[in-house]
């Protein structure tokens, strides 16, 4: 696909979102930043209807209508191929003097297999469509220009556009509680590429975030092995299973290990020797375990979890691909919740990650995406006014010197936390403007950085490294040094430091993607949305 088609449909890429209560503030200099600052995507370039050399072979433009009087379950799609025919003055796009060009079959065989992409859909005038493209049928459409399948492919695309390509509409997405920009594409420009393209690579370079083709090879290879029979589950017969083991469950263990990757070969040996330990050290990476090697209660859980679910998994998960914007040439921040991970890009390439602490089940956060525009460092906590009035008033009832013990003290009618090394914000605060009053921060709770799972906080993004991501975000600003970062984190008074290049931030939930290593992996649905977003779509699939 060219690239001007790429850059204009698109702006950014995503992967993850958080909380915590410190966040929630609408006091103090916070509430002069809590307002959407959200870069938008930019719209689409409708390319010229050049996608076909041959300008002879046209068809009578009320051949459009009488099309969709014969097929009305696709008449959603007429005002597209009207300005799609319109632009290239209805000259016939899947034809040429030979007859039907080399795109068309490999469009057709996309949409023949269209359950490889993850959605039940059930097609529109599947026979119909099938007999106007058998060669061996007694009545061959092919041979020659013919309007009816002309017409017939171009709304096939348009509608597999929609379903694959597109997803759930703007209604979907707020049903999920995405906020984060929605890729823009003009379809009937993508379609104008991919009929001047060559045939071999027809719609190889699809307008889709680059995890959807890696999680639709893994959803073929899941659902082989599901249909395959061979998954059974896993009977434990002691706590734990670990290197020099003997056991009869062990067999399984391997076989399972075996089928989804983790382990090269299958020797069905009842002995846990180096390289079983290492396959399941590489299970336990892909599904944020810990990696100690030891096959416990929680792996076999994760070992006995069924298939049909993780299928559904890595559909969902494909789904919110479809939303998101295709590239960006730039760099940008991505927490991603279930992971519970900060990753830092540079010109769109992976530089390094660290943990974070993310909100709990009872305070979801938003997806959405900001800018990155200031750092605080020895930031006042505003102590937001839920907090003050259930936990502080009632405290403060019972010991008048409740605030000077923790370091608070009034400011106006709001309470506030000073700047120190017991403040809740930590030694630093990130602020992206957003009306979710969310930003990231230090935290003197270091230990929870060390747990499996990190759902501990009330609203923000605790990061476990602040030091490297203040010198990350304040790297092209060189008075700012690693000293002097040391010096403001210390000084215990606020201070305000505008970043020069504000970096795009993104908090978006992706419980199951491909890594940069290809493995699969998998995450905790943490807020149970991933059941709601699979039953959407499985409505969106049938016939409206």
């Amino acid at each position: 696909m060219p690239n001007r088609i790429l850059s204009a449909a698109c702006t950014l890429l995503v992967l993850l979102s958080i909380n915590f209560s410190a966040c929630r503030s609408t006091n103090g200099k916070e509430k002069e930043v809590a307002v959407d600052s959200i870069p938008k995507p930019a719209n689409d370039i409708t390319l010229p209807g050049n996608f076909s050399n041959q300008t002879k072979l046209k068809f009578d433009s009320t051949a459009i209508p009488t099309f969709f009087q014969q097929y009305p379950q696709l008449k959603a799609f007429e005002k597209e191929l009207q300005v799609f025919y319109r632009n290239r003055k209805f000259t016939y796009a899947w034809f040429d003097q030979k007859g039907l060009i080399e795109q068309a079959s490999n469009l057709y065989n996309r949409i023949e297999n269209i359950s490889d992409e993850g959605v039940p859909v059930q097609l529109l005038y599947e026979d119909e469509f099938h007999k106007m493209m058998d060669n061996d049928s007694t009545e061959n459409l092919t041979d020659k220009a013919n309007p009816t399948v002309e017409l017939m492919l171009t709304a096939q695309y348009f509608f597999y556009a929609k379903k694959i390509w597109t997803g759930l509409g703007i209604k979907g997405m707020k049903e999920s509680n995405w906020e984060l920009p929605r890729k823009k594409l003009a379809y009937d420009a993508f379609l104008d590429s991919l009929l001047e393209a060559p045939s071999s690579s027809f719609m190889k370079n699809e307008p889709v975030f680059r995890q959807y083709g890696l999680l639709k090879s893994f959803l073929k290879q899941y659902r082989s092995i599901e249909e395959s029979g061979k998954w059974k589950t896993i009977k434990p017969d002691k706590k734990t299973y670990r290197l020099g083991d003997s056991s009869k469950v062990v067999p399984e263990i391997r076989e399972h290990l075996f089928l989804l990757g983790d382990l090269a070969s299958n020797n069905q040996s009842h002995l846990f020797d180096a390289e079983l330990e290492m396959a399941v050290k590489r299970f336990q990476q892909r599904y944020g375990i810990k990696d100690d090697g030891i096959v416990g209660p929680g792996m076999i859980n994760e070992l006995n979890y069924p298939l049909s679910k993780r299928v559904e998994q890595i559909i969902v998960n494909m789904e919110r691909c479809r939303w998101l914007p295709v590239a960006l040439n730039t760099d940008y921040i991505v927490v991603n919740i279930p992971e519970y991970k900060f990753h830092a890009f540079e010109n769109d390439s992976l530089e390094w990650s660290m943990n974070v602490v993310v909100g709990t089940v009872l305070n979801k956060t938003a997806i959405f995406n900001g800018m990155m525009n200031n750092v605080v460092f020895s930031p006042y906590w505003n102590v937001p006014t839920s907090i003050k009035n259930k936990e502080i008033l009632p405290a403060l009832r019972r010991n008048s010197n409740y605030l000077a013990r923790n370091h608070m003290e009034w400011n106006g009618n709001n309470i506030r936390q000073i700047p120190g090394p017991w403040n809740a914000l930590g030694k630093v605060k990130f602020l992206f403007p957003n009306s979710h009053s969310i930003y990231l921060h230090d935290t003197p709770s270091k230990s929870l950085f060390s747990q499996d799972k990190r759902a501990f906080s009330h609203g923000c993004i605790r990061v476990e490294d602040p030091k490297r991501l203040a010198m990350y975000v304040l790297r092209h600003q060189p008075e700012w040094t690693e000293a002097r970062i040391d010096s403001a984190m210390n000084a215990e008074k606020e201070l305000y430091v505008k970043i020069a290049k504000p970096i795009p931030v993104f908090i978006a939930y992706f419980t199951s993607w491909v890594d940069r290593e290809g493995r699969l992996n998998f995450r905790n649905d943490i807020y149970k949305r991933d059941g709601r977003l699979a039953e959407m779509i499985i409505e969106n699939s049938k016939l409206k």
